[in-house]
């Protein structure tokens, strides 16, 4: 869009507000494929260069002009230089399609049909891919204005800031976390060369902590909740809970990501094949690109809320997308009574859950109605699973068939038994395969495992996209190869080193073998943070030596008495 950030706008980027330039009048970009069920005005060629259609002042032929005028555009050109324009009329506007003789078009623009003024431009990746131009509101709408975002950044920060210590370790953590909003706020900006350099400081960082974390664990001293109760962050969480929920219902909607389950779901009710023709006739949607475990987990939801070929209201995608997210809280609760026990495990379950109900990472994929929560939730019931291997293999291999990238934790879960590692990762192996074949097999083409491959995993790999430094600079391609053996290289050898891990060494791990999958992805987007922040968070907040302030009263009490005796 155009028009430039304001300074005091740039100023509240930094404390990760994100927003965008208004969309047209006419027609609401930001509601139409792939983020709403709105359909795009057709483009249809004018009799006439010369006359303007009925409803117009401006011809094609001044449309046409008026285009090629834009130094955007030009720039294009100077590079597509046999790319030829063509005016469409769309809606109440005109579009100016450049394309090369291949059929690329390289350069969009669209023009007020009565003044001839410049609406949108795009150029290059931007005009294939919507999802890079920066509408308003396309993504997680609300959840981008500023009484939103900063009031989360600001609870999801404050329960653990402790200003005794202000250089902590976790500070930065969660400092660190929230700095990725900076590359959000160019994002909704459509600057997405900036915003993807923006990205990879912050994955890397985390990949370097959790590292860290993982292989040379180290306990810290003072508390996780200085101030705070573990009640009042109880009450805090449950109140999230019920607001997000809210937020969902009244002010979001549906992106491809959750149609996509919502019609896989239908297609398996149905009992038509998950693999086999179009995925959805009459819906510009490439939906069959994940593995069957994801459409299955749509199944109870789309029979409460059955799909009815509208993308305008599809409930089943908020009710998903509300449980995968309040599973994965409540998760985490569960998660911190296990770790530490009495009153220091209600107080560490709590702390978790609410900081997870108050990032406001996990409130953009929610409110989306992504399904990358449901990614998050089994990797938590894995790490609950940890004492029992069959139990965690089922859900390593229920997150694999989801999704794929989680395939990368099964060693790292399969030898998390210490001492019998090599009987616990026989039984996690034979779970994973059974449940994993158990998952696949049915919903295998008649193209066979080939066709499967090709429609899911294989097309993922090869897309082009310009939200990874691969899809920024083509030149770097022969380092993915390399990226690729790191990762995999990565995710065998926490499996052997070192060889007795603790649960939080393990959540640690799995926190960076996740991270290094995503560096070598082509395609990376902000909804991917939840495959790895639950990890994070258990690693980050269980390391902490003391969890709440009531813990360090009674060691107080504790002390004197022995003393005193």
């Amino acid at each position: 869009m155009w028009g430039s950030p304001s300074k005091s706008a740039l100023a509240l980027a930094i404390l990760g507000l994100v927003a965008a330039s208004p969309a047209a009048a006419s027609e609401n970009p930001a509601a139409q494929p792939p983020f709403g069920g709105e359909r795009p005005p057709p483009l249809v060629e004018p009799e006439s260069r010369r006359t303007p259609p009925a409803g117009f002042e401006v011809p094609a032929r001044e449309a046409i002009e008026r285009a090629g005028a834009i130094e955007a555009v030009r720039a294009q050109l100077r590079e597509a230089r046999a790319a030829k324009p063509t005016a469409f009329v769309r809606g109440e506007r005109w579009q100016v399609s450049y394309v090369e003789p291949g059929g690329r078009e390289v350069a969009q623009v669209i023009l007020d049909g009565d003044t001839g003024s410049v609406e949108e431009a795009w150029t290059g990746q931007q005009v294939g891919t919507p999802l890079a131009r920066g509408y308003q509101g396309a993504v997680a709408q609300k959840v981008n204005s500023p009484y939103v975002w900063l009031p989360l950044c600001l609870l999801f920060v404050a329960p653990f800031f402790d200003p005794r210590r202000p250089l902590r370790l976790l500070h930065l953590d969660l400092l660190v976390l929230l700095g990725l909003g900076i590359s959000l706020f160019f994002f909704n900006r459509g600057q997405i060369t900036t915003s993807v350099a923006l990205t990879y400081p912050v994955l890397g960082y985390f990949l370097i902590r959790m590292l860290v974390a993982g292989l040379w664990p180290r306990r810290r001293a003072g508390p996780l909740v200085p101030f705070v109760s573990a009640r009042t962050l109880a009450l805090g969480a449950l109140a999230l809970a019920v607001a997000r929920i809210v937020l969902n219902l009244v002010d979001s909607q549906v992106i491809d990501i959750g149609v996509a389950g919502v019609i896989g779901a239908d297609r398996i009710g149905d009992g038509r094949p998950l693999y086999e023709g179009g995925f959805s006739p009459g819906i510009d949607l490439r939906g069959d690109v994940y593995g069957p475990l994801n459409y299955l987990a749509y199944v109870p939801f789309e029979q409460l809320f059955p799909w009815h070929g509208a993308w305008d209201e599809v409930g089943a995608a908020h009710a998903a997308a509300i449980c995968f997210d309040l599973l994965c809280a409540g998760g985490l609760v569960l998660l911190g009574r296990r770790l530490r026990d009495g009153s220091e495990g209600r107080a560490l379950g709590w702390a978790l859950g609410f900081a997870w109900l108050a990032c406001p990472w996990t409130l953009y994929v929610m409110n989306a109605n992504a399904n990358d929560s449901l990614i998050a939730a089994l990797g938590v019931g894995a790490l609950l699973a940890l004492r029992a291997p069959p139990a965690r293999g089922a859900l390593i291999a229920l997150a694999a068939a989801a999704k794929f990238g989680p395939a990368a934790l099964a060693p790292l879960f399969a030898t998390a038994d210490g001492e019998r590692r090599w009987r616990g990762a026989l039984l996690f192996a034979i779970a994973f395969a059974v449940v994993a074949g158990a998952l696949l097999l049915p919903f295998v083409p008649d193209g066979g495992l080939r066709e499967l491959y090709d429609r899911t995993l294989g097309y993922q790999a090869a897309r082009s996209s310009p939200f990874s430094v691969w899809g920024q600079a083509p030149s770097l391609d022969f380092l993915q190869p390399v990226v690729r053996v790191g990762a995999a290289a990565l995710a065998l050898g926490v499996a052997l080193y070192p060889r007795f891990k603790t649960p939080i060494q393990i959540a640690a791990l799995a926190a960076a073998v996740t991270i290094a999958v995503q560096l070598t992805a082509a395609h990376w987007f902000y909804f991917y943070v939840v495959w790895f922040l639950p990890f994070a968070l258990v690693a980050a907040f269980a390391s902490e030596g003391v969890i709440s302030r009531t813990a360090i009263r009674r060691s107080s009490s504790a002390a004197r008495r022995a003393g005193a005796s």
